[in-house]
């Protein structure tokens, strides 16, 4: 298959990577050249374009069978969400139009769930975010949805919990600068993926997902923030971060939601098997990566267990 991934970063990048050992002929676009030599090295082949101005599409080349858009922002206000996530996405459904995809596959957020009362949220429940930025996930979604139903774009959205992995674990980072805070009593629900996993529903959704379906991207076990840090701790043989009172105003801001995201019919309709099934699973993986580079030390009696 011939295959667009539109933002080849820290997942569209070993993406292209999986799927050229696949066999599938794999193009990556990028604002920029900067990144052209990594992802040669994986067998993808580079090209440029922004996706918020639709006049340097027109310039790519066409006949993708498959398209991933994984583009992300690096933080940003609402109006650089509205350029790269609804514009850009308009664009592209615009310039696909005249050599439609066989699948659309869109990486949204779990963000566009705006529950907070630890209830279980699945596909059907409400999208009612606060915050404006996840508004904008909202809404272009929207746009996906009216496209495959008006025009039989063939668009899969995968609503995405947090990304974690190698190199990334925003949680972790701060544990270990000794930076890291349970908020309130620590009862806050965690909702997370390992990149690979999310790589690997990627290529599910491409492969088996319905058009005009929407898929949440989660593993089996949401979380709490404390039973999160308790694990850690004792993995590393460290003390419990301090306690801090919950912010109201800022977790408003950020966002901050407290849900159980279910990953039922990711596993039922694409049949998915999770290769990090929860964060105990994941988290050793990435400790023992960094155990390895010499770039943590796990207490002898712990590296035993994990």
């Amino acid at each position: 298959m011939r295959v667009l991934i539109v933002g080849c970063g820290y997942v569209g990048l070993p993406l292209g990577a999986e799927l050229v050992k696949l066999g599938h002929e794999v193009f990556g676009l990028r604002r920029s050249a900067g990144a052209d030599a990594n992802l040669k090295t994986a067998g993808i082949t580079p090209l440029h374009a922004d996706i918020t101005q639709p006049e340097t599409l027109a310039t790519l080349p066409t006949g993708f069978g498959w398209v991933v858009n994984c583009a992300a922002s690096a933080g940003g206000d609402v109006d650089a969400y509205r350029r790269l996530y609804l514009q850009g996405t308009r664009n592209l459904i615009e310039w696909l139009a005249a050599s439609p995809p066989a699948k659309f596959v869109y990486t949204s957020s779990t963000g566009v769930y705006g529950q907070n009362d630890g209830s279980v949220v699945k596909e059907t429940s409400p999208t009612e975010p606060a915050v404006e930025t996840a508004k904008v996930l909202v809404e272009t979604e929207k746009v996906l949805h009216a496209a495959a139903r008006e025009k039989n774009f063939p668009a899969v959205v995968l609503r995405v919990a947090g990304i974690y992995g190698p190199d990334r674990g925003y949680l972790l980072k701060q544990y270990l600068k000794n930076e890291a805070r349970i908020e309130g009593n620590g009862g806050r629900i965690l909702n997370m993926i390992h990149r690979d996993d999310l790589i690997g529903v990627i290529i599910a959704a491409l492969k088996s997902g319905r058009p005009g379906e929407i898929y949440n991207a989660v593993d089996d076990e949401p979380v709490t923030q404390k039973t999160f840090f308790e694990w850690l701790a004792g993995t590393l043989g460290k003390e419990l971060p301090p306690s801090a009172p919950e912010d109201a105003d800022a977790n408003r801001k950020r966002g901050v939601t407290n849900k159980r995201v279910s990953n039922r019919r990711l596993k039922m309709e694409l049949g998915y098997q999770f290769k990090y099934p929860n964060f105990r699973k994941g988290y050793t993986a990435e400790l023992l990566r960094l155990n390895h580079e010499g770039l943590l030390e796990i207490p002898a009696e712990s590296r035993g267990k994990l």
